[in-house]
């Protein structure tokens, strides 16, 4: 069976139900009403307040057809081919994770019952690809059930949308027909943990994950101001930068280079990204309900009740993190996640889009365009009520980033003050504190790690304590300290005092015990092991910074980087070496943006030497047409 030969229902019509009793919905949009629908958010697909995808397509059905009958969901993808490199469903009723193998086609491995039946893009399904539950699997055939392809009524009774040969190759394999003489199945994606037969994701193309760069025409631009001297957060960025200047170190020539990204790549880490926010989320999980693996974290007993309690209440609240990879023809390779006081974004977000219309590089897309629109949204849908008290300390660059976050929060219609130091806190006559103008503090976003406030708390509490020493209105001549206010209980700090836990290096080793040889994970231990020392390894300081105090050994134990800073003293993780690609000299690692956990930008930052750290510079990224990049 292929195609029903019937006019197309009106969207939104209800043309059958797959087992379950799950509806499918016509999608013809030539047949929107647009009263009903009138803008992009109207079609949104939610049940149980959990989000579904784009009314009525057939990621849409996919999603909801699993939610419905098994209680999980998968990722969100760009497209629907993008299901096949996906790793993990999340089940919702604890947020667990379970292992999704793909197979294809043609696999030993049957297709079954429930599994996700995937096309690759071209042809009938263009860019897209396209996905169905499969529903039967007979001797010859098997049947599934879609959304966005036929828009006819199913007959009476049936639950399936279409059926396919199925036939055994003379490998013994299982081969589906696509139906469609331009378009092929791919294959199909089982939830389990059985790993035989399933095919091992990597860059199916390394050519495209080598990233280069490029010089714009020099035509004096860089004589010329190009940043808004008007605007908060690029007039303190030029202060910073000590002139209009994408970064204050590098010479003349090198304020007209950039990098170029392949589109592949570029949807690589966007894929990465998503799924790697929800592998730290599901560690975060673990290590609260373990005191053992909390024990790691070296966080004061005292706090660890408050901890749990951000946890359970604030776990969806988060704005933003950054994460850092490593992005070469080897593949992805993710070095930290920086959930707590991430850096870059004024960078990604807008001073790589100004730089490159000034120097006239309009060759491939911004990176960093929409990420500024996703922090809008972010603290539209925060709950801040009153005012959002912009907490930094007084170095150049907590300016800009804390004017770049306070646009963004305005332009959600949020009212917002910096306070710089905590010099100007008080008290008022009812116990709160409280800015300069007397407006109590109760939403904060902060510039400083949780780690600042910790190094308080450990200089005067015991292990034991069950509660931490802060100040209330009634320590008579005592000013607020920092600690008094992000850990007050009425005060909502973003982020949340949880991303303590997904921020800090022993994460690292507990992911790589969960999802060993996790294609995005670098082998990591809290244990020096042979492994390392047939490779290579790198220590890190669990709650470092900046780059700072991370030591390089190459596989005969020969130190070959080394960097200096105030974390020498807290315990330390090993991880693999997997050093940074080299180009033009630049030793060169991809961050992105998480927004709300999910993919809003990227940016690239470079080293002349093998470590990353906080004077590292910050050059445009632009991304590019695959066929572009592999011309070069």
């Amino acid at each position: 069976m292929h195609k029903l030969e019937f006019p197309p229902e009106k969207f939104g019509t209800l043309l059958g139900r797959a087992p379950g009793n799950v509806a499918i919905y016509s999608s013809h949009y030539p047949s929107v009403d647009p009263g009903e629908h009138p803008d992009r958010d109207s079609f949104r697909s939610f049940l149980d307040g959990v989000y579904m995808g784009y009314k009525w397509q057939c990621v849409e059905f996919a999603r909801r057809w699993l939610y419905v009958n098994h209680g999980y969901v998968f990722d969100d993808v760009a497209m629907a081919y993008d299901i096949f490199a996906l790793h993990h469903v999340t089940r919702l009723a604890d947020n667990q994770l379970l292992p999704l193998h793909s197979f294809l086609n043609g696999s030993p491995r049957s297709p079954q019952v429930g599994c996700l039946l995937i096309w690759e893009e071209g042809g009938e399904f263009e860019v897209t690809g396209h996905v169905a539950i499969v529903t039967e699997v007979l001797a010859d055939r098997v049947r599934f059930a879609e959304q966005n392809l036929e828009h006819c009524k199913l007959p009476d009774n049936q639950t399936w949308s279409r059926e396919l040969p199925l036939s055994r190759t003379a490998e013994g394999g299982y081969h589906i027909q696509s139906g469609f003489s331009d378009s092929h199945v791919l294959g199909w994606v089982i939830q389990t943990a059985d790993t035989r037969h399933a095919e091992k994701t990597g860059p199916a193309q390394p050519q495209l994950y080598r990233l280069n760069s490029r010089l714009a025409p020099r035509r004096g631009q860089h004589l010329q101001p190009w940043l808004d001297m008007g605007d908060g957060a690029e007039a303190a960025f030029v202060r910073a930068m000590h002139g209009h200047r994408l970064t204050e170190a590098l010479d003349e020539a090198e304020q007209y280079r950039y990098f170029r990204m392949s589109e592949t790549a570029e949807h690589e880490l966007r894929r990465a990204t998503n799924e790697l926010h929800l592998m730290f989320m599901h560690a975060t999980q673990a290590v609260l309900h373990d005191d053992n693996l909390l024990l790691r974290f070296n966080i004061p007993v005292s706090l660890w009740p408050r901890l749990r309690k951000s946890w359970e209440n604030r776990r969806g609240q988060i704005i933003t993190g950054r994460f850092d990879f490593a992005v070469s023809q080897r593949g992805i390779k993710v070095y930290e996640y920086n959930a707590d006081s991430a850096s870059c974004y004024m960078e990604a977000g807008r001073v790589q889009g100004k730089w490159a219309r000034h120097f006239g590089v309009s060759e491939g897309e911004d990176p960093g365009a929409g990420l500024t629109a996703e922090l809008v949204d972010a603290w539209a849908a925060s709950g801040v009520q009153g005012v959002l008290h912009i907490m930094q300390d007084e170095n150049n660059e907590e300016t800009y980033h804390a004017e770049y976050i306070r646009a963004a929060a305005e332009a959600a219609g949020l009212s917002c003050r910096i306070i710089m130091g905590v010099s100007e806190l008080g008290w008022n006559d009812k116990g709160e504190i409280v800015d300069g103008e007397g407006v109590p503090i109760l939403f904060v976003w902060k510039t400083w790690a949780w780690e600042t406030a910790l190094e308080q708390i450990r200089a005067e509490c015991e292990a034991d304590d069950t509660r931490p020493p802060l100040r209330t209105g009634a320590d008579a001549g005592k000013a607020p300290r920092l600690v008094d206010v992000l850990l007050r209980p009425e005060v909502m700090v973003y982020e949340p005092f949880w991303t303590l836990i997904p921020s800090n290096k022993a994460m690292l080793p507990l992911l790589w015990k969960i999802f060993p040889n996790h294609p995005y994970l670098l082998n990591s231990q809290y244990e020096l092991t042979g492994d390392f020392d047939r490779r290579g390894y790198v220590t890190k300081p669990i709650a470092g910074r900046c780059g700072f105090n991370i030591s390089l050994f190459d596989k005969n134990d020969n130190l070959l980087k080394e960097t200096r800073g105030g974390f020498n003293r807290q315990d330390q993780i090993y991880q693999r070496l997997w050093k940074l690609p080299r180009i033009d000299g630049y030793r060169t690692q991809v961050c992105t943006f998480a927004v709300r956990g999910r993919y809003a930008g990227s940016c690239v930052r470079v080293d002349k030497s093998l470590i990353i750290t906080g004077d590292s510079e910050l050059l445009p990224l632009r991304i590019v047409e695959d066929a572009e990049l592999v011309a070069e």
